[in-house]
């Protein structure tokens, strides 16, 4: 049996035939110079290209590559979550494989968590240039908000590229989250933390697997997941609705006293226009909340793991939940026939 390394470096992936060979090229000198044990946790979220190919065939060259496929597409956070989950290391960082976050930045988050006994290193974007206008303005407002809503220890311009000790690992692994969203539940943890700070490069090759659908839903799983304040403001705008509504009635009321009254249609437009739009606003914000407490009550794991490279090497698996493991597949008759 080969004992845990110490760091694991976990690896959502889909889809990236384009740009994972240039990635093990700039991560596998970064690691091999450590000085320390390690392993890559590359999770295949369910690839339709050649992503599982390639990853295979590293395999072959790379021992300490670890191939976690999962049996369908289950999104970022759910290939995240079944990376951490299943990372054997003493620290585990995370990390995307279009090199926007550069793998160089590793060694100093894995020197400063052992120099300061930190349990959480975050990489911080100083610079996102590379980035368009309108992607730098959403994640700008998107920081400043849930800064707003969990707190001041979230860190600005800090998304998924992170180092955690087993400790902080072990505490994500008991919350009963169904959608987690890790820059903010990490955080929220309170654990001693650090940063190191790097430039935001364009990507490598390939397309945005984050398109503004999952921007939104994002944002969504953020807002709803950790405050229950849009319930509240559903509360105020009925309460402004209800105003309004009092205040044009005394206006409708003085105006037919006085014999002036112009009965026009734009005042009865306006009124049913504004208070449709409050209690479609409301419906929505209860929606999303419900829609919550309907799939956290149907307990549906947020992953699926089809196979684990771990299980020839020999070491023990460690239990994870939630994960289901059908069978452990020849990761070639598992990938795609090019």
């Amino acid at each position: 049996m080969r004992s845990a390394p110490t760091l694991s470096v976990v690896v959502p992936i889909y889809n990236e035939e384009a740009v994972l060979p240039s990635f093990a090229e700039r991560l596998r000198p970064v690691l091999d110079g450590l000085g320390e044990s390690y392993e890559v946790v590359a999770v295949d979220d369910g690839s339709r290209d050649a992503t599982p190919l390639m990853l295979t065939a590293m395999r072959r060259s790379w021992p300490q590559l670890r191939v976690i496929r999962l049996s369908r597409n289950c999104g970022h956070q759910g290939a995240l979550t079944a990376g951490l989950h299943r990372a054997y290391g003493e620290y585990v960082a995370s990390i995307d494989a279009d090199l926007q976050d550069p793998p160089e930045a590793l060694a100093s988050m894995l020197r400063l968590a052992q120099a300061e006994s930190l349990d959480i290193v975050y990489g911080v974007r100083t610079d996102r240039t590379t980035d368009t206008v309108f992607k730098r303005w959403t994640a700008g407002a998107y920081y400043r908000l849930m800064r707003r809503v969990v707190g001041r220890n979230v860190p600005s311009q800090a998304g998924d590229f992170r180092l955690l000790s087993r400790a902080t690992v072990d505490v994500l692994r008991q919350l009963p989250e169904n959608r987690p969203v890790y820059r903010l539940l990490v955080p929220w943890t309170g654990l001693p933390s650090g940063e190191i700070t790097y430039v935001r490069e364009k990507r490598a090759a390939g397309e945005s697997k984050y398109p503004l659908s999952k921007m939104i839903r994002l944002a969504l799983d953020s807002i709803t997941g950790f405050t229950a304040s849009p319930l509240r403001l559903a509360t105020w705008l009925g309460l402004a609705g209800m105003l309004v509504c009092v205040l044009l009635a005394v206006f409708t009321i003085i105006t037919y006293l006085n014999d002036s009254a112009v009965h026009g249609w734009a005042s009865s437009i306006l009124i049913t226009v504004f208070l449709g739009a409050v209690q479609l606003l409301c419906l929505g914000l209860l929606g999303e909340y419900v829609a919550r407490i309907y799939v956290s009550a149907q307990g549906r794991p947020n992953y699926f793991v089809g196979y684990d490279s771990a299980a020839e090497t020999g070491i023990d698996d460690r239990p994870a939940t939630p994960v289901i493991v059908p069978h452990q597949a020849d990761p070639d008759r598992m990938a795609p026939t090019l």
